[in-house]
């Protein structure tokens, strides 16, 4: 255990003594903190006007290298449910939450998913690949864990809950669908999805396309320059038309690339910004998960030569491509 991780442990165990948790009653809405955005909207999904959510991660937010404010400290002691991803991807934060769990009512939805289900990590051999949202239909394992969750913390509502999470898991499966009609029609030759990090091994696997992330499964990786070059060397061999920046982490090495491409007289592009570990910002479709996903989708469909809807599955999208 490393001397700031005492520090913390000691200052999670003044705070709990010091900050009285606020009891609730049965009219009062059920108080939740989520670490993800995603996260975040599965429970306002799932809880409805039952719930007030708090998510820690905002719009750009790299969850990878994130760390726990006093704030939020004091928000998770405050709350009535803390939920986090796991799967190593707050990795920063797993000793807090464990520490937590035993004072507080915390739940890591993602680990509810069956292993056989996950791609293993690319450098530890008892990790997995955390990013399961980026597919529909593996994120519905999640939501029903988010709505077990919500069911225990309340049980007098656990029938609420259940309708809510029928509702959404409908609109899920609604959003997969559109996503393999969508990714269907990109041509065989230009099924290469290259972006900052290889956040995007889900969504590969699911739709048939190769998947290069400069960096590996975290960000905390560097790409070096072989690596760069190698991926160079691919995309004009391949002639794939466009690559993908992220919201959450630096373009710097996907400009290197097109850079690369450029110095040996091939036109690459970039095809547009995805989001990968946040969603949008707060208050616009593609702040919830639904819009998040259908951007990605419309995004890269277009950008690699397919005709799918300009503003997405439901003409919400903020931007047409």
């Amino acid at each position: 255990m490393t001397f700031r991780h005492y520090v913390l442990v000691g200052l999670l165990a003044v705070l709990v003594l010091a900050i009285a948790p606020v009891r609730a009653t049965a009219q009062d809405p059920l108080r939740i903190v989520a670490t993800t955005g995603m996260i975040a909207d599965a429970a306002r999904q799932v809880g409805g006007d039952l719930v007030e959510v708090r998510g820690l991660m905002g719009p750009g937010v790299n969850p990878h290298s994130y760390r726990q404010t006093r704030t939020d400290l004091v928000a998770m002691i405050r709350a009535d449910l803390v939920l986090w991803h796991g799967l190593y991807l707050e990795a920063q934060m797993e000793g807090f939450f464990h520490d937590l769990a035993r004072k507080r009512n915390v739940v890591a939805v993602a680990e509810a998913i069956s292993r056989d289900k996950l791609r293993g990590h690319d450098n530890y051999a008892d990790k997995f690949d955390p990013h399961v949202w980026m597919t529909p239909l593996l994120w519905k394992d999640v939501v029903d864990e988010v709505q077990r969750a919500l069911s225990k913390a309340r049980p007098e509502s656990a029938t609420i809950f259940a309708a809510n999470a029928a509702r959404h898991q409908g609109d899920l499966d609604r959003l997969a669908d559109y996503a393999a009609r969508s990714m269907a029609k990109v041509a065989q030759d230009n099924r290469v999805l290259l972006t900052a990090h290889d956040a995007f091994g889900y969504f590969g696997a699911s739709f048939g396309f190769e998947v290069l992330g400069i960096q590996g499964i975290s960000t905390e990786s560097e790409a070096g320059l072989n690596r760069i070059g190698m991926l160079v060397d691919l995309l004009v061999e391949r002639q794939i038309a466009a690559v993908f920046v992220e919201s959450s982490v630096s373009d710097r090495s996907v400009r290197a690339v097109v850079e690369g491409a450029a110095a040996q007289g091939h036109q690459l592009k970039i095809g547009g910004e995805l989001f990968s570990d946040a969603m949008g910002e707060a208050g616009t479709y593609e702040g919830t998960y639904i819009g998040m996903i259908d951007h990605n989708v419309t995004m890269i469909a277009t950008a690699l030569g397919a005709d799918v809807p300009a503003r997405g599955m439901d003409n919400k999208l903020s931007v047409g491509f």
